[in-house]
C-alpha cells in the first residue's frame, strides 16, 4: 500500500488550512469588511481536497474503474458519434457542454439571499452531490454503450418507471434548450462584437477538427496553440468589426438570431462529433477557463470587499424582489447549476461516454469538470456580491416594482434598506456606456457589471465599459456550447425512445434516424424560442419559471438511477454515495414543486397567480407585468400551464423514485431476479493516461508499447 511522503502531507495540510481559513472568515465575520478573496480561498481549498480524496475514493473503491476494459468509443468507433477522443479535448468538450447559463446566472440571482447561503450550497453541493452525479452517470453509461439516462432507467428500473424517466428527461431537455437559446439571443441581439467573435469560432473549430483528424493526428498541444491564437484574434477583431462599417452585417435582430441558432444546432447535431462539436467546445473552454482564472486572479490582486450582506432579510421573509420564496427551498432551485444539475446527467450519458478513451478518465472528466463549473458559479456570486447592493437590487428588480426612473428606483430600493442615490444609478450606467441599468433582470448584466468592477480595478477605470461588453459576449459564448451539445444529446434521447418502437433508431448513427430526430429536437426548442422572441410573455418565456425546478427534478432521476445501479451491481454498502444526495434533492425539489403549485402567495404559487389575474380580468383591471388585457389572458394561460407542468413533472419523478425503490428492495430480497444491461467485457487496446498529466507508470507503459490513439 502506497503511503504519502512528507512533502505530500505538508502540501495537503497547507491546502486544508487555506480552505479552513476562508470558511472561518466567511462564517464568523460580523459587521466588518470581508474580502472576496476569502470566498475564493474557501472554494479552491475545498475543491482540491474533494477531488484529491473523495473523487478518488469513489472512482477506485466504489466504482472500481478498469483501465483494461474497452470503452464504447473503442469498441463501436464509427467516426460519427463513437470516437476515441484525447482526454484533454474531451475534458474541454464536457466542461463546455455542461457549463451553460446556470453557473453564470443562478448564483447572481441567489445573491438576493446574501452571499453565504449560495457559497455553502455551491461548494458543499458540488463536492458531495453534483460532481458525484456527473461521474457516476458517466461511468454507468460508459459500461452500457453510452446509453442515455432515460434508456438506462428503462432497462435497469423497468418499463413503468423507465417510461416516466424517458418522458420527463426529454420534456425537461427541450425546456432547458429553449431557455439557453433565449439567453443567447438576448445577449447577442444588436451586439456585432459578440456575434462576429462567436461566429468565427465555428470555422476555427472546423479547422482544428480537420487538423486533429487528418493533418496532425494526436498533436493536441500544437493544434490547441493554433486554435487559441485564432480565437484571441477573433475576439480582438470583433471589437474592430463593431466599430467599423461592417457592424451592420453582424448586428442581427432577435428573429434572425433564432434562425441561425436553430440551423447551427441542427448542423452540429448531425456532423461527425470530431468535426465541429468536440473541437469547438474544446476551443471555447480556453476562453471560459481563462476568463474565470483571470477573474479569480483579479480578486486576489484587487481584494474587492463583499458588499452584500452574508444573509439578507429576504432569506427569512421570502418576499424578495428578484424572486419570491424563502431561502429553503428556493436558493437550491435558483442555483440550478454549479452545485447540482440534472442537465449534466444528460451530457454524461450523451456525447461524453461515446468519446471517452478509458474508464479511468471518468474521474477527471466527470468529477473534475463539475468542479470547474462550480468555480464559475463562485466567481459569478463574487461578481454579484462586490457591487453596491442598491445597484444590485435596482438591476434585478422588475420595472413594475421600482419604476422606470432613477429617482423612483432610488426611493424604492432605499425603502428595502439598501440606499443608493439617483446620481449613483445614472453614473453606474454611464460607466459601462449603457443608457440605463434599471431592471436589467436575468442575472447576466449584473454579472457583467461585477466582472467590469474587478477587471477595471486591475487594468484601470477607463476600461470599465470594455470589460462590461466583453463579459456580455463571454456569457453568450459560454452558453452556446451547452446548446449545441444539448441538441445532440436530445437527439440521442429521442432515438433511444423511438428505438423501443422501431429498432433501426437504436443505431444512433443511422443517418435517416439522426437527421430526422435532430430536425425534431431543433424544431421543438426552436418553436418555443421563436414564439418567446416575438411574444414577451409567450413561448419559452412561458416555461422560464419552471427552468430551475425541472432541472433539479431531472437530477433526482439521475441520482435514482445511479443508486439503483449501485445496489444491483453489488455495491449496496456504497449506495449512500448517491442515495443521500437523492434524498436531499428530492426533498428540496418536491417541496419547491408543492409550493409553486399550491402556495397562497401569488408571487410563488402558479394557480394562485392565475386566480388573481383571472379576478382582475373579470373586474376589467390590468396588473403588471401585463400591459394590456391580451397580456392578462396570456399570464393566466402561462400560470395554468406552468402549474400543470410542475405538478406532472413532480409526479413523474415520484413515480421514478418509487419504482427505483421497488427494484432495490426486490434485488435485496431476491437477487437472482435482477439483471444488468452492462456490455460484456472486451479488453482495451488503447493506452491513455487517466489524468491530464501522465503518471510515471503511465509514461513508462507508453514507452513500452505502440498504441493507437484517438483524436
Amino acid at each position: 500500500m502506497r503511503t504519502a511522503n512528507v512533502r505530500t502531507i505538508v502540501i495537503w495540510t497547507l491546502v486544508a488550512l487555506v480552505g479552513a481559513a476562508g470558511w472561518s472568515v466567511l462564517a464568523l465575520a460580523r459587521g466588518e469588511d470581508v474580502s472576496a478573496a476569502w470566498m475564493v480561498a474557501a472554494a479552491l481549498g475545498s475543491y482540491a481536497i474533494g477531488y484529491r480524496f473523495y473523487s478518488k475514493f469513489i472512482a477506485y473503491k466504489v466504482l472500481k474503474v478498469d483501465a483494461t476494459r474497452a470503452t464504447p468509443a473503442e469498441r463501436l468507433n464509427n467516426g460519427i458519434d463513437f470516437h476515441p477522443t484525447d482526454r484533454r479535448v474531451l475534458l474541454g468538450h464536457h466542461f463546455a457542454a455542461i457549463a451553460g447559463a446556470g453557473p453564470l446566472v443562478g448564483p447572481v440571482l441567489a445573491a438576493q439571499m446574501g452571499y453565504l447561503p449560495g457559497t455553502v450550497w455551491i461548494i458543499a453541493g458540488v463536492i458531495f452531490a453534483g460532481a458525484v452525479q456527473d461521474m457516476v452517470v458517466l461511468f454507468f453509461s460508459t459500461r452500457r454503450d453510452g446509453r442515455s439516462l432515460g434508456q438506462m432507467a428503462r432497462e435497469e428500473i423497468g418499463p413503468f418507471g423507465g417510461a416516466a424517466a424517458l418522458i420527463a428527461a426529454f420534456a425537461i431537455m427541450i425546456i432547458l434548450l429553449g431557455v439557453l437559446a433565449l439567453v443567447i439571443v438576448n445577449a447577442l441581439a444588436a451586439s456585432p462584437w459578440g456575434t462576429f467573435s462567436i461566429a468565427m469560432t465555428i470555422p476555427i473549430a472546423l479547422l482544428m477538427g480537420f487538423c486533429l483528424r487528418v493533418l496532425r493526428p494526436g498533436r493536441v498541444a500544437e493544434v490547441s496553440l493554433i486554435g487559441v491564437g485564432l480565437l484571441l484574434l477573433a475576439l480582438v477583431a470583433g471589437r474592430w468589426v463593431a466599430e467599423s462599417s461592417w457592424a451592420g452585417a453582424f448586428t442581427l435582430a432577435p428573429s434572425t438570431l433564432v434562425v441561425w441558432l436553430v440551423a447551427y444546432g441542427f448542423i452540429a447535431s448531425i456532423l461527425p462529433v470530431w468535426m465541429l462539436l468536440a473541437p469547438r467546445d474544446y476551443l471555447s473552454t480556453f476562453m471560459k477557463i481563462g476568463t474565470i482564472a483571470l477573474l479569480a486572479l483579479g480578486v486576489v490582486i484587487a481584494l474587492p470587499t463583499l458588499k452584500m450582506d452574508p444573509v439578507t432579510d429576504f432569506a427569512s421573509r421570502g418576499d424578495g424582489p428578484v424572486f419570491a420564496g424563502s431561502l429553503f427551498p428556493f436558493v437550491f432551485i435558483t442555483i440550478a447549476c454549479g452545485a447540482l444539475s440534472g442537465f449534466h446527467s444528460l451530457i454524461s450519458s450523451g456525447t461524453t461516454p461515446k468519446m471517452i478513451q478509458k474508464e479511468t478518465q471518468v474521474r477527471m472528466i466527470g468529477y473534475g469538470s463539475m468542479l470547474m463549473e462550480s468555480s464559475v458559479a463562485i466567481m459569478a456570486l463574487v461578481a454579484a456580491s462586490i457591487i453596491d447592493p442598491g445597484l444590485y437590487f435596482a438591476m434585478n428588480a422588475p420595472a413594475g416594482a421600482i419604476g422606470t426612473t432613477v429617482e423612483n428606483a432610488s426611493q424604492v430600493v432605499t425603502g428595502w434598506g439598501y440606499s443608493i442615490s439617483p446620481a449613483e444609478l445614472a453614473q453606474a450606467a454611464k460607466n459601462v456606456e449603457e443608457a440605463t441599468l434599471l431592471s436589467r433582470t436575468g442575472g447576466a448584466p449584473t454579472l457583467a457589471v461585477g466582472v467590469s468592477e474587478i477587471f477595471s480595478k486591475v487594468t484601470g477605470g477607463s476600461l470599465r465599459a470594455f470589460w462590461y461588453h466583453f463579459a456580455i459576449m463571454f456569457e453568450a459564448l459560454f452558453i452556446l456550447t451547452a446548446l449545441d451539445a444539448g441538441t445532440r444529446v436530445g437527439r440521442f434521447m429521442l432515438q433511444d425512445m423511438l428505438g423501443n418502437v422501431y429498432r433501426p433508431f437504436k443505431n444512433i448513427s443511422w443517418k435517416p434516424g439522426l437527421v430526422l430526430t435532430s430536425a425534431i429536437v431543433c424544431a421543438l426548442w426552436g418553436y418555443f424560442l421563436w414564439v418567446g422572441v416575438h411574444e414577451p410573455l409567450g413561448g419559452i418565456n412561458q416555461l422560464f419559471p419552471i427552468f430551475g425546478i425541472s432541472n433539479q427534478l431531472l437530477a433526482a432521476v439521475a441520482l435514482a438511477v445511479c443508486t439503483t445501479l449501485l445496489v444491483k451491481s453489488g455495491r449496496l454498502k456504497w449506495a449512500w454515495i448517491t442515495g443521500i444526495p437523492l434524498v436531499w434533492d428530492a426533498t428540496v425539489t418536491l417541496t419547491a414543486s408543492f409550493q409553486k403549485v399550491f402556495s397562497g402567495d401569488p408571487k410563488v404559487g402558479f394557480f394562485k397567480q392565475r386566480s388573481v389575474f383571472q379576478d382582475a380580468i373579470d373586474d376589467g383591471k390590468v396588473l403588471p407585468p401585463a400591459k394590456s388585457m391580451d397580456d392578462m389572458h396570456t399570464v393566466v394561460t402561462n400560470s395554468t400551464v406552468d402549474g400543470v407542468l410542475t405538478a406532472v413533472l413532480a409526479l413523474l419523478i415520484v413515480v421514478v423514485i418509487a419504482d427505483a425503490l421497488r427494484v432495490c428492495v426486490r434485488h435485496l430480497r431476491r437477487p437472482a431476479l435482477s439483471t444488468l444491461s452492462e456490455a460484456p467485457y472486451v479488453e482495451s487496446k488503447i493506452l491513455a493516461p487517466a489524468g491530464l498529466i501522465p503518471t510515471r507508470e503511465e509514461r513508462e507503459e507508453a514507452r513500452d508499447a505502440v498504441t493507437p490513439t484517438g483524436v
